[in-house]
């Protein structure tokens, strides 16, 4: 097979054996890879009704076909299970090198399943797999565990683990390779945590064989072109970093302040990418084969690492309230450290100091730690350290936004969708990126369908962040293009600058097939509606397409978007419909024979 190695590694930790299995290349075909044929495998294994966090789950660490060869940003895998935070279908995507280094040996995907009787990690080389003892790992942070895998295994060694955080089963766990890479969002670190799965080792010596050498550098050298003159990829990223949106967002009157109460922060140059790259910026750190570069690795004081990205800084910043980008930095450093969900992370925070600013939470509750208020930065860091341990009012943080605010009786104050925290943009400012969280197979999300590239930075073409009217056709059409450009194994950044097109040349020449652009979106179609199956199965309604009550009902105090709701009674009927979908967002039979999902 071209593209794919055409091998499935299956691990049984509860029997400690391993299995080498077919990779089924019908289904990969039609599902692509990556988080389409992730999906399809858990909705083919596992009872989307199953306790997230028992044996009966699986994990499945899944590539694309361009993963590991030469495409721009080919070395992209996801983390797909069923999600512990919100019960949906979670499929987690990450850079660095892991992934392509899991191609490199001659694999397309792991499946994991049962939970081995005490820690272990698995040491893979090409296809020599070995389930060892990971005793003297468990407990420990990233640096360290990365620091003791390299020194036993070698420094070629690509490393994915979990931290403290997944080990005590956060909610809000990431996976995390390459020290700081991360399959960030939806709890599957503590899915890893629950099967006693500290680490995965891998060390390649194969290649990804390739249909036609001479389409793919035809269409790789048309793709760097588009890259490299976009002003996004070209020039905003590779200089700022993410963090570049800092102030574009602030000036639009959609940067979520203090638990999402404002919108505009007046501190905001404080922590920009601007200030970041002057003042804490050591180097670019660019993932596997990636022209963009957008990753930073910064320096302060004692602390140095990857990172922090702009929803990052955004999370432990306006919306806490806070202006000390280098606190903001050391929050982030912990959160790698100890395995947790930078996005997730400060929007509890925020959520736990607006509970305390109405005197839900008291003082006492505490302990021996800061006063979780707005805009005080040494809480940010404690507190993230505490949560990553799980420790006295850091174990009811470690569970999420939803769950804390739930536990005083005010679930409402949890500025997330489907129990996932909501990213950095106000949907009351933001039309479509609003329609995007509420529709999202996931929760709260931006990379489900990323509408700030349309109405906030023009791409591909400018929209009216206000203006309802098409925002549901652009919404489900940047939602099915994500979804196959994830299982595809490209880094969603790249359609700042690449069409559908694009995409479906690079695979056709890697994978020796013809399909259109067109068809290419069409896959992503067929992996959302297969998505929206699993998470009904999983009784994941669609009355939870929506937003929290204060989005809907409370307007923005101040700034360019003063006095605004979010408008979703208006636009989601359009959505169902456009999706072939029923008036309660069910998907109709009509449209899945359509699609051709079981």
């Amino acid at each position: 097979m071209y593209g794919y190695n055409g091998k499935i590694l299956r691990v049984n930790l509860t029997a400690r054996t391993v299995k080498v299995e077919a990779l089924d290349e019908t289904k990969a075909r039609k599902y692509i890879g990556g988080r389409g044929f992730g999906t399809k495998m858990m909705m083919d294994e596992v009872d989307p009704s199953v306790d997230a966090l028992s044996p009966a789950n699986k994990l499945m660490i899944v590539t694309g076909p361009l993963t590991g060869t030469a495409t721009p940003t080919g070395g992209r895998y996801m983390a797909v299970t069923k999600s512990p935070l919100t019960g949906t279908i979670a499929s987690s995507n990450s850079g660095g090198y892991f992934g392509a280094e899991l191609k490199f040996a001659g694999w397309d995907a792991i499946i994991l399943e049962g939970k081995a009787s005490a820690p272990v990690y698995l040491n893979i080389i090409d296809d020599k797999v070995e389930i060892l003892d990971a005793a003297p790992l468990w407990g420990k942070v990233l640096s360290a565990t990365t620091d003791a895998l390299e020194q036993a295994h070698g420094g070629k060694a690509r490393i994915l683990a979990i931290g403290p955080a997944g080990e005590r089963l956060s909610l809000l766990a990431s996976i995390m390779n390459d020290r700081w890479r991360a399959a960030g969002r939806s709890g599957v670190g503590a899915v890893m945590g629950s099967k006693n799965l500290k680490a995965i080792v891998v060390k390649g010596s194969g290649k990804v064989a390739i249909a036609n050498d001479d389409a793919l550098k035809a269409a790789f050298a048309v793709c760097m072109t588009k890259i490299k003159e976009n002003g996004v990829t070209g020039t905003g990223l590779p200089a700022y970093g993410t963090a570049v949106l800092v102030n574009i967002i602030n000036e639009n009157g959609a940067f979520p302040t203090n638990n999402f109460q404002e919108s505009v922060f007046g501190k905001a140059e404080e922590i920009s990418g601007e200030a970041l790259a002057e003042k804490y910026l050591k180097k670019k750190d660019p993932c596997y084969r990636c022209p963009i570069a957008c990753g930073r690795y910064c320096e302060v004081d004692d602390i140095k690492g990857g990172g922090p990205e702009y929803e990052t800084i955004w999370a432990f910043g306006s919306d806490c309230g806070v202006s000390s980008l280098k606190d903001v930095i050391k929050a982030n450093y912990w959160c790698n450290e100890y395995g947790l969900d930078t996005i997730s992370a400060g929007a509890t925070l925020a959520a736990a100091m607006e509970l305390y600013q109405r005197g839900l939470v008291k003082k006492a509750d505490f302990g021996d730690g800061p006063e979780l208020t707005f805009g005080n930065a040494d809480a940010i860091v404690e507190w993230t350290k505490r949560m990553g341990k799980a420790e006295g009012f850091g174990a009811k943080l470690a569970l999420g936004s939803y769950r804390l605010c739930d536990s005083y009786g005010v679930p409402e104050l949890s500025m997330s969708v489907k129990k996932q925290e909501m990213p950095a943009y106000d949907p009351r400012g933001i039309v479509g990126q609003g329609l995007s969280y509420a529709t999202s197979n996931r929760g709260g999300c931006h990379v489900r369908g990323y509408m700030i590239s349309p109405e906030i930075l023009g791409l591909p073409e400018k929209l009216d962040r206000l203006d309802t009217a098409g925002k549901p056709l652009w919404t489900k059409i940047f939602q099915d293009f994500t979804a196959a450009i994830d299982s595809v194994g490209l880094c969603l950044f790249t359609s700042f600058a690449m069409g559908a097109d694009d995409y479906a040349a690079l695979y056709n020449a890697v994978c020796g097939t013809s399909i259109t652009g067109a068809e290419f979106i069409t896959s992503g179609e067929r992996i959302w509606n297969l998505e929206k199956q699993y998470n009904l199965a999983a009784g994941i309604g669609s009355n939870q397409d929506t937003l929290p009550p204060r989005l809907l009902k409370e307007p923005i105090p101040e700034g360019p978007s003063k006095g605004l709701v979010h408008p979703l009674d208006k636009v989601l009927p359009e959505y169902y419909s456009l999706r072939g979908w029923d008036a309660k967002g069910i998907p109709t039979k009509a449209k899945l024979a359509e699609l051709g999902v079981d």
